[in-house]
């Protein structure tokens, strides 16, 4: 079945517009119950009742009110606000690009695909593979449904698509939440954690992994009660409360992970032995000697992290130090090259910016 288009507009790109179409992307798929008269088992109907009046009142004899102040209201007609809307609401001008990992997720709010509209297939496809290459999205104001919206464009598998973000004013303040800042944490207790995480990672997301549960059970549930069968009702299963040692918990954790992943044999007691010379792990020390003797300044805080990145991504993928050494070298070289390159710098000071540099084990895999 085709899709259907559930509004058409006009992206303003500079001088360029481009004619789309809006289709809903996602939809919930949660269980939907319906009231009944507990009495003969009839669907309850909504109605909207007038407290003054003592009466019904019909879906016809309803208008919209803005209440300015306590108990008054100022009234609006479905034309007049529709008139406010026609003013922008066809129109969506990209007003600027940014990259997408310096959006904050918390500002999402729904997602919608966009197609082009009959005339505009090429300037869709310019606008798509334009974003693509560049590796920015768009931000822009929207109006749908009465409201003006702060929208995202981004190009995904080779189109567009739109989300509708919440502002500034609407995102609750985190610094309202506790979130423990006074707990001290106990030494290993975060590389354990850590480590942990490692264990669990995969390199990509896989939503059809996951599926609803409670919505198969219910509806396992409905099929019974359809056919007559009788229900034995399960009772919930409610976890304990307990205060348990952080440390021990993590241990036990990583040990049951270890041991599902290999369950076949019993792992033999470790041999320690002295690592030879180029066997020994890449020291900070040494990693920051590296970078300054290409001739570059970096700051201490992104030296750090990028540091921190390598040694992550060498236990992560169980690098030997030979391997992660390699790295290092790899870098080296490509500061150098960096640094002899006028049309990179010019008569700039020579400072590296974080972004020349890896800082995160996924950065790290590319050398």
């Amino acid at each position: 079945m085709a899709a259907r288009a559930i509004s058409s507009g006009t992206i303003s790109f500079g001088l360029v517009s481009i004619p789309i179409k809006l289709y809903t992307a996602a939809s919930s798929g949660g269980i939907a119950f319906n009231f009944l008269h507990n009495r003969c088992g009839s669907r309850m109907k909504q109605q909207q009742f007038c407290p003054v009046c003592e009466e019904v009142v019909q879906r016809s004899d309803l208008v919209r009110g803005y209440e300015f102040a306590k108990s008054q209201y100022v009234r609006f007609e479905d034309d007049e606000l529709k008139a406010l809307e026609e003013e922008t609401s066809k129109v969506i001008e990209l007003e600027e690009f940014v990259p997408l990992e310096k959006v904050d997720p918390v500002y999402f709010e729904k997602t919608y695909y966009l197609g082009p509209d009959k005339g505009g297939e090429k300037a869709y496809r310019l606008l798509a593979d334009a974003m693509t290459e560049s590796n920015r999205v768009g931000l822009a104001k929207y109006v749908m449904r009465g409201k003006e919206a702060l929208v995202l464009i981004r190009a995904v598998q080779g189109g567009l698509m739109l989300h509708t973000m919440y502002y500034a004013e609407e995102v609750r303040d985190f610094d309202d939440i506790d979130r423990g800042q006074t707990v001290k944490l106990k030494d290993g207790e975060l590389d354990l954690a850590v480590r942990l995480i490692d264990e669990l990672v995969s390199k990509e997301f896989h939503p059809e992994n996951y599926q609803d549960e409670y919505k198969g059970r219910v509806l396992r549930l409905v099929e019974q009660k359809v056919e007559g069968k009788e229900v034995t009702a399960l009772e919930p299963q409610v976890r304990q409360s307990q205060v348990v040692d952080l440390m021990e918990a993590l241990k036990a954790s990583l040990e049951k992970h270890d041991g599902a992943a290999r369950p076949t044999a019993t792992r033999p007691a470790a041999r320690t032995r002295k690592a030879p010379a180029g066997d020994a792990e890449v020291t900070f020390e040494e990693f920051r000697t590296a970078v300054n003797e290409s001739g570059l300044e970096v700051g201490a805080a992104e030296l750090k992290k990028s540091y921190g990145g390598l040694t992550s991504l060498g236990k992560r993928k169980k690098l030997v130090p030979a391997d992660v050494r390699a790295k290092v070298v790899n870098l080296r070289k490509d500061l150098d090259v960096i640094r002899s390159d006028p049309e990179l710098f010019g008569n700039a000071p020579k400072k590296l910016k974080a972004a020349r540099i890896p800082l995160t084990a996924r950065d790290w895999e590319r050398y």
